[in-house]
């Protein structure tokens, strides 16, 4: 049963994005205007989120509303200009180390092997070699990699090369997951098998609290006990989905359900009305 009280608490914040540009006109004939020109963007609104210890919470929304911006806020990869987002009670003033990330584009190192790759989380934190490298063969093999330790990341599939960057980020250890789209470069097949992987996986290694930010409807309601729904830019939380779906249930048959095929219908609806026309 998972813990009710917040793992992590996303407190009112907004986040202003500036880029400063070079004026394109002159101050006289031949003078151009070089001072700066600031530009201001704001990703995100006023968003409040709490989301519960234990829970898989999936974020949607249309592009451009923020919700990487409020995933990497939860991490402490960037700060917001107001609000608070707090992890364990504590305001988030920097990278966490309860916190795992994985980004897209699979982030691997590719001068070091699977298993360099996969021990590095520990190594980092000062764990002595012979166990960090048996803490990396265990989620190796727990994401199927069995026998590709010594490979290196451009010897290997776009699917498994994910299943290195997972394999990494649970041998960190981490109270909470924080996954920025990790299955959106690869095929529609390899998507939804690592998809079924995840879930295992998950099931394997016990409650972390995870973060999944998606635009696929199908893998957040496959995935997520939660779902938000995030407004146009500036982002805003506009309404927060329970998928009733038991975790033991999440399989191929589920997607052919009727109850899937409403909560789908409920989120594009949701999410497509937030699309600029």
């Amino acid at each position: 049963m998972s813990d009710p009280s917040p793992k992590i608490v996303v407190d009112h914040v907004t986040k202003i994005y500036r880029t400063r540009k070079r004026r394109d006109t002159f101050l006289g004939r031949f003078l151009p205007d070089l001072r700066p020109t600031i530009r201001e963007l704001k990703a995100v609104d006023d968003v409040s989120l709490e989301i519960t210890t234990g829970d898989f919470v999936a974020i949607i929304g249309p592009s451009g509303c923020g919700k990487t911006t409020v995933l990497r806020m939860m991490d402490g990869l960037i700060f917001p200009d107001s609000g608070e987002v707090r992890v364990n009670g504590t305001p988030v003033l920097g990278p966490r180390a309860e916190c795992g990330f994985i980004f897209q584009d699979f982030g691997l190192y590719p001068w070091r092997t699977v298993i360099d790759n996969v021990a590095f989380g520990p190594e980092l934190r000062g764990v002595p070699r012979n166990v960090r490298y048996e803490l990396a063969r265990k989620h190796i093999d727990l994401v199927g990699l069995k026998g590709f330790e010594t490979s290196f990341p451009h010897q290997l599939s776009g699917g498994m090369q994910q299943r290195v960057g997972i394999a990494r980020m649970l041998s960190a250890e981490p109270e909470i997951m924080l996954m920025d789209e990790p299955f959106g470069a690869l095929d529609a097949l390899t998507r939804r098998t690592m998809q079924f992987e995840l879930i295992r996986i998950l099931a394997a290694e016990g409650s972390a609290t995870s973060v999944f930010v998606t635009h696929d409807l199908d893998e957040a309601i496959l995935l997520a006990d939660k779902v938000v729904i995030m407004s146009a830019r500036p982002g805003r939380v506009k309404e927060i989905v329970n998928i009733p779906f038991a975790r033991s249930e999440r399989g191929e048959a589920l997607l052919e359900t009727s109850m899937f095929a409403e909560l789908r219908h409920h989120l594009w609806l949701g999410v497509h009305a937030e699309q600029p026309l």
